[in-house]
């Protein structure tokens, strides 16, 4: 008999599988290699295949997709509860997957192209280089403070660190002064290779329609568009900007019961890259009067009166997830608020 739902545990080298028929009910549940995988899709049938949206999913995706497969991915964590209790291992994974990519209120991933992967690896790099040049710059001011030269917080007076070195360079020791210039080297190769990267993406900035149409909203720039237009390639798979934004984790934590409604803070659940960006954006728009115009700037002021800046700055990146999705959905550019 041939399987109508098939749940795909992937791994490194060793796959589970598991199949059902239309009725739910297993007909094999087997261990594959990997190069077992692609020649036991192309001898079924066209099947609903399920596959969890984690390292190398998107690949496989869609090389089983080539074989005439229905290929859906499912966040982690939508798949956890119906993993059975105790009985954790790939073939319970795999019977979990099988189980929830067969669900009809199931949520699913998008399949992302080879070209929005690499879109979106140049953003993971560039996240890393930025991560590591925080790192040496806090280890470069950490080690003058030991000897009493005591640097200004904020990056661009970390870039000055090698004049403000040299004026006390005579009164270091050698070996001081030795780890201290490879430290200033690697800061000054890991702000060549950012740069390298930030050209990069201004460049594809200015050749996607996407991306050009993003960077019209105010506190959405160069590095958020392109973020934005790799990593939903679909937008139509949110059935509105609300869902978008909580999809993001920029909407409330509900602990609701009895009639009686309970609202915490932020889920933060979803892309954490894009809600940083996003949160990034709109504590820009909030500081300055300009861009708060633009935005809604009666509705920031009444906030600002009542709310610290920070949580007014949540508020404004959510508003900013729904124009996104709107705007990506509709395809028309941004409108600024009336006054």
């Amino acid at each position: 008999m041939e399987p109508a739902t098939i749940g795909l545990d992937l791994a490194k080298h060793i796959f589970q599988i598991h199949a059902s028929d239309a009725a739910g009910q297993t007909l094999q549940s087997k261990r594959l290699s990997r190069k077992d995988v692609l020649p036991f899709f192309s001898a079924l049938s066209p099947c609903l295949v399920g596959i969890e949206a984690c390292a190398s999913g998107h690949y496989w995706a869609r090389e089983i997709s080539k074989l005439g497969h229905d290929v859906r991915l499912i966040p982690p964590s939508y798949v956890k509860p119906y993993v059975r209790r105790g009985a954790k291992n790939d073939a319970a994974d795999a019977a979990a997957i099988c189980e929830a990519v067969s669900r009809p209120g199931m949520r699913f991933v998008s399949i992302k192209s080879e070209q929005d992967q690499a879109f979106l690896m140049l953003h993971r790099a560039r996240g890393l280089l930025v991560r590591q040049r925080t790192m040496v710059a806090c280890a470069i001011r950490a080690h003058l403070a030991e000897f009493g030269l005591i640097i200004p917080q904020g990056r661009h007076r970390v870039d000055g660190l090698a004049i403000a070195f040299e004026e006390v360079r005579e009164a270091i020791p050698f070996e001081a002064c030795f780890a201290i210039d490879s430290l200033i080297g690697h800061l000054g190769e890991l702000n060549t290779r950012i740069g390298a990267i930030d050209e990069r993406l201004a460049q594809i900035h200015r050749n996607h329609p996407v991306c050009r149409l993003l960077a019209s909203i105010p506190g959405i720039g160069p590095i958020t568009a392109t973020a934005f237009a790799a990593t939903i390639p679909d937008p139509s798979m949110f059935r509105s900007g609300r869902e978008f934004a909580a999809w993001l984790g920029l909407t409330p934590r509900q602990n609701s019961s009895g009639g009686t409604c309970r609202l915490g803070g932020i889920t933060k659940q979803g892309d954490r890259y894009l809600r940083h960006l996003l949160v990034l954006g709109a504590r820009t728009v909030v500081r300055y009067p300009k861009a708060r115009a633009t935005l809604d700037g009666s509705w920031i002021e009444s906030l600002l009166q009542r709310r610290r800046p920070m949580i007014v700055a949540v508020a404004v990146a959510n508003k900013l997830a729904r124009i996104i999705w709107a705007m990506m959905t509709t395809g028309e550019l941004f409108r600024s608020a009336r006054v």
